[in-house]
């Protein structure tokens, strides 16, 4: 029997997370520092199968922070990740004549170094490879809201799908793959692709295996030249443009195909998770899986994110859970279910988790409350003790004078018989 360790959990840190779902919703889960326990907290949009979103991102800066998704219908939208509201819409982002579910939004990414009058930049990218960057005029309202002038397509690949892409956090170059894609880099800024792939050589059976890429990411935050990707035939490889065409190293996980891997901040460290629920981490330096996540999930794993300040993760997928995980131990903290299945999550590194202090618009009259409010200080304890001491003696004061009554109204009972037995004689 092999030997397994129960890790006692304290609960989730302070984080808020964004999942997005087949039917279109967007759902806010929080877990906050008086309560670790992970929760939704909003929803926002309405039901339909139709807006199913596709993809994600999230420029979550201090101050107006934003919010891109790309639905099925081909239609981009730029929201406030607070509350929900549309800034900017697109109607079309495939822009090709086809319908939208022959050519749907695969790829996206809302570029963080947007300008400070409002501005803001989307890279798409379409499954038949149609890449496209859009600027729009963000503002309060979605009539303000304008797209400008500058478009700039390009042609990702001639033949096959795109399935996966991702931009580096310097946002000078992007990764692309697909069925029938080899990986590919390229400069965003002369919108020129820089490196290609070469497919691995037939194995010791002379069977060759097709190109089928299902998700890719960057190792390092400030290297475009190695990329991590998943493929179909249960693979994670690593690609590193200044060495050689051919991955460097390939690990083979389960026998079920790769949906989704991430990198930690380390830049070694990789999360890849299968279509059928396993989740694990690897040494993407030697090759060697550091361990499973410890947890039962029931269904393909659609989404990895990392969150930025705690040592956490979040995996979610169609069995319609949200599952924050601790790195170290891997054991699973919280699991939230959402209803519907997720395709996408994605962390608000800015979120505190504090609970809000009592105003005084709250409790106009400044007297203190004698339930729900938790006094810190020792003036304040002292002041509730003598509350209860107080609530105390009236109550015995009240018993006292009650049983009093009751004895006088005996012994005038008593009276009045011995008094009307006296007159009747």
């Amino acid at each position: 029997m092999p030997r397994t360790t129960t890790v006692e959990s304290s609960g989730c840190p302070p984080i808020r997370a964004l999942t997005f779902d087949v039917l279109g919703l967007i759902k806010v889960v929080e877990a906050r520092v008086d309560n670790r326990l992970a929760k939704m907290v909003d929803r926002w949009g309405e039901p339909d199968s139709s807006r199913c979103i596709l993809a994600a991102s999230l420029n979550d800066r201090k101050s107006n922070p934003l919010l891109a998704i790309a639905r099925k219908c081909c239609a981009i939208e730029i929201l406030n990740p607070l509350n929900g509201n549309v800034f900017a819409e697109i109607a079309d982002a495939a822009n090709d004549g086809q319908k939208p579910e022959d050519d749907p939004v695969v790829g996206l990414h809302l570029f963080k170094n947007g300008g400070t009058d409002g501005s803001c930049t989307v890279l798409t990218c379409t499954t038949k490879g149609n890449a496209c960057m859009r600027s729009f005029t963000v503002s309060n309202s979605l009539k303000d809201s304008t797209s400008d002038c500058s478009t700039i397509s390009w042609k990702v690949f001639g033949a096959g799908n795109i399935l996966c892409s991702k931009v580096v956090t310097s946002e000078t170059h992007a990764v692309f793959g697909g069925k029938g894609v080899e990986v590919n880099i390229w400069d965003l800024q002369k919108c020129t692709k820089i490196w290609t792939a070469k497919s691995p050589p037939k194995n010791s059976l002379g069977i060759f295996t097709p190109s089928w890429f299902t998700s890719a990411t960057f190792l390092c935050e400030d290297d475009h030249r190695k990329v991590v990707a998943g493929t179909n035939c249960h693979q994670v490889r690593l690609y590193d443009a200044s060495a050689q065409r051919r991955p460097v190293i390939s690990i083979d996980f389960r026998e079920t195909a790769i949906k989704a891997v991430s990198e930690d901040l380390d830049g070694y460290t990789i999360y890849a998770g299968n279509s059928s629920g396993d989740l694990a981490s690897f040494d993407i330096r030697t090759g060697k899986m550091l361990g499973s996540f410890m947890g039962q999930c029931s269904g393909s794993i659609r989404s990895i994110d990392r969150h930025p300040n705690f040592p956490v993760i979040a995996s979610c997928g169609i069995d319609s859970y949200l599952r924050i995980w601790d790195i170290k131990s891997r054991q699973l903290l919280s699991a939230v279910y959402l209803k519907q299945s997720l395709n996408s999550v994605l962390f608000d590194s800015n979120f505190s988790g504090e609970v809000e202090p009592v105003t005084s618009e709250s409790n106009p009259g400044g007297e203190e409350q004698d339930e729900g409010v938790q006094i810190g200080d020792e003036d304040g304890a002292s002041q509730s003790k003598k509350r209860k001491n107080k609530a105390t003696k009236e109550g015995l004061g009240k018993k006292k004078v009650a049983k009093e009554n009751g004895i006088a109204k005996v012994k005038m009972q008593k009276m009045s018989k011995k008094f009307g037995s006296h007159q009747r004689v």
